[in-house]
């Protein structure tokens, strides 16, 4: 017999507050979504979950992340989930919380199906950067447009990631109407649209040496002055850390979803689980974990770990989160174009094949406008004048 649950019906509904819509920027307890968990003695969890409509897109993403955050539980022994649809009550008040969500979200072009990704880490020097270029590229690669923002800005390094030396941004139309225009990469089918604060300075390696609010009003800027219409994905490389930057973004873009990236030494993966918790306290879902160098391999069949093993399990196990992917250490050749990106070996190309295969398809899957959450923020859209 299955020990007694050491769980609580109080316990699981903190938990059930880890899950949020990606739309709406909530959690599902707060969003009236969640509307009972019951555990037996044997520790089997049913929870009810009602949904603007049982066809809404993001029910799987949903019930997955909640099944996944209730069997962490001490007792838990299976989770089963039932769908239904809200009551009116229950759309009125969601129907309220959208349209405080709009307002909020609606001073940018980003549209509403785009999926906005944060590429965070909790230190620097685990590779963020690169992951999140050549993540780009991978995912440009499958004829997606995809936007890219480096939002480091005191460490800005894409531009040196593509080898863009001269690329300066510009801002078009009139005093009351106006926007940047960011700079747009080909590859393949796709395009990457870039905007860094290297794009803006003369000296690429001179210190910039602002404060809380204007780093603040920096990420502000390009999120909401930057023409990204159009495009299917807005890839963040985040400053390593959770200071103002990933503070401000929580505020600015609340429907924004967190990669966490680590290397196999487990001292940084203790680091790392801060920006984890940082996510969760601004309401941002956070998606998985990718494990960076996390082996190499010489090519005569022998594997070497490093630095160390086990960090990245141990973030996604501690985090509740999926582990994505392990990335190898592999070091690009640039010895003809200058670009980390455009000079990969075709190894590192088919790691970031995979990698944006299962972004693209299991972890952080485009939605479609029919959704229940966004065709009601379009709906309140239309009746702000936005």
């Amino acid at each position: 017999m299955s020990p007694r649950s050491t769980a609580s019906v109080e316990s699981l509904f903190e938990l059930a507050k880890t899950v949020i819509d990606p739309e709406l920027g909530q959690n599902i307890v707060d969003l009236g979504m969640l509307t009972s968990i019951t555990i037996s003695d044997a520790g089997e969890v049913n929870a009810r979950v009602a949904l603007t409509t049982v066809s809404c897109p993001l029910r799987g993403q949903i019930t997955d992340d909640l099944r996944r955050h209730l069997a962490r539980a001490p007792g838990v022994e299976s989770v089963e989930i039932e769908i239904s649809t809200m009551d009116p009550a229950a759309k009125a008040n969601l129907m309220a919380i959208a349209r405080k969500s709009a307002q909020v979200q609606d001073n940018t072009s980003i549209p509403l199906q785009t999926k906005i990704i944060a590429i965070a880490s909790g230190k620097g020097g685990v590779g963020k950067s690169t992951v999140t270029a050549l993540l780009a590229r991978a995912m440009a690669a499958r004829g997606l447009k995809i936007g890219l923002l480096d939002a480091d800005i005191w460490g800005f390094s894409i531009p040196a990631m593509f080898d863009i030396k001269d690329a300066r941004l510009e801002a078009s139309g009139t005093s009351s109407t106006w926007s940047i225009s960011p700079y747009i990469a080909k590859f393949g089918e796709g395009e990457i649209r870039i905007v860094s604060m290297g794009m803006l300075t003369d000296n690429d390696e001179g210190a910039i040496m602002w404060r809380g609010l204007m780093l603040s009003r920096a990420v502000q800027h390009f999120l909401e002055d930057v023409d990204w219409s159009g495009i299917d994905y807005l890839l963040i490389d985040m400053p390593p850390g959770t200071g103002d930057v990933a503070m401000a973004l929580a505020r600015l873009a609340p429907r924004t979803e967190v990669v966490v990236v680590t290397t196999p030494s487990t001292a940084a993966a203790k680091v790392a689980s801060r920006m984890g918790d940082m996510a969760r306290k601004g309401h941002l879902r956070l998606v998985g974990v990718i494990e960076n160098m996390s082996y190499f391999d010489c090519g005569h069949g022998e594997i070497f770990n490093l630095f160390g093993t086990g960090g990245g399990e141990e973030l996604a196990a501690g985090l509740g989160i999926p582990l994505i992917m392990k990335l190898p250490l592999t070091p690009p050749n640039r010895a003809e174009s200058g670009s980390i990106v455009t000079g990969s070996t075709t190894s590192v190309s088919e790691s970031f094949a995979d990698l944006a295969e299962r972004i693209c398809t299991d972890y952080a899957p485009l939605i479609s406008m029919t959704g229940c959450s966004t065709r009601m923020v379009s709906a309140i859209e239309e009746l702000l004048g936005k």
